[in-house]
């Protein structure tokens, strides 16, 4: 099942008053573009729906960006090994536990979720906090940064959580970020339509799936013209 998710109008109103359009960023380069795909791995799908709800979104997304000469990263959490006392303290033991082994372990298609169209040869980033972006924790940014990645667009799991703080690092760090709606997911409609408004309000912009597809369509380089 699908999030049931929405934007109040008054939002998009506000928006349109500050900026005189909806959305933020009404087109995109591909070429300068990275899919960014967290956390989507069977600790979480097997225990979410909604998780499981986003993989084929992510599929259509990655091969659209694909196609147009964009880039795949997929972030999974590291092994963190034995959980420290403070994640102990907060989670109790056996949640710190899980949470610390969540990724996995061997290659990463055995980490991700099967369904996922992962192909070797793609960034694969391990971070070691919620956000894929949080200096020290990740080397996401860095690797995006060499090659000349501008936007963002950010799916996965969960929503509120290592989504939300992945967009709000990617968008201190100067990145245009395009938030996925029906490419995340997290446990319930009212935290994720909450985690859906504050990335609108503050952080970037909130499409579906298939603006998102229209964006990169029309960015994509003509053949017609590819040879001049």
């Amino acid at each position: 099942m699908a999030h049931n998710w929405m934007i109040a109008e008054r939002e998009y109103l506000r928006q349109e008053t500050r900026r005189g359009r909806r959305h933020a960023y009404e087109r995109l380069d591909p070429a300068t573009t990275a899919l960014v795909v967290i956390d989507m791995v069977p600790f979480f799908a097997q225990a979410n729906v909604h998780c499981r709800d986003a993989i084929a979104p992510i599929n259509r997304l990655a091969a659209a960006l694909r196609e147009a000469g964009g880039l795949v990263a997929w972030v999974l959490p590291a092994d963190a090994g034995p959980p420290n006392p403070r994640a102990v303290e907060f989670y109790g033991e056996q949640i710190a536990q899980a949470y610390g082994s969540s990724g996995g372990q061997g290659a990463p298609r055995d980490r991700l979720c099967p369904e996922l169209d992962f192909i070797e040869g793609e960034i694969v980033a391990e971070k070691s906090a919620a956000s894929a972006f949080f200096p020290g924790r990740c080397d996401l940014h860095d690797r995006l940064a060499a090659r000349g990645i501008e936007t963002v667009i950010i799916t996965g799991t969960v929503t509120n959580v290592c989504c939300e703080s992945s967009a709000r690092d990617a968008s201190t760090l100067g990145y245009r970020v395009i938030f996925v709606a029906d490419a995340t997911a997290t446990v319930t409609d009212a935290a994720h339509n909450a985690a859906l408004y504050t990335i609108y309000r503050s952080f970037g912009d909130v499409r579906p799936t298939a603006e998102i597809l229209e964006l990169i369509a029309a960015g994509a380089p003509h053949p017609d013209l590819a040879y001049g």
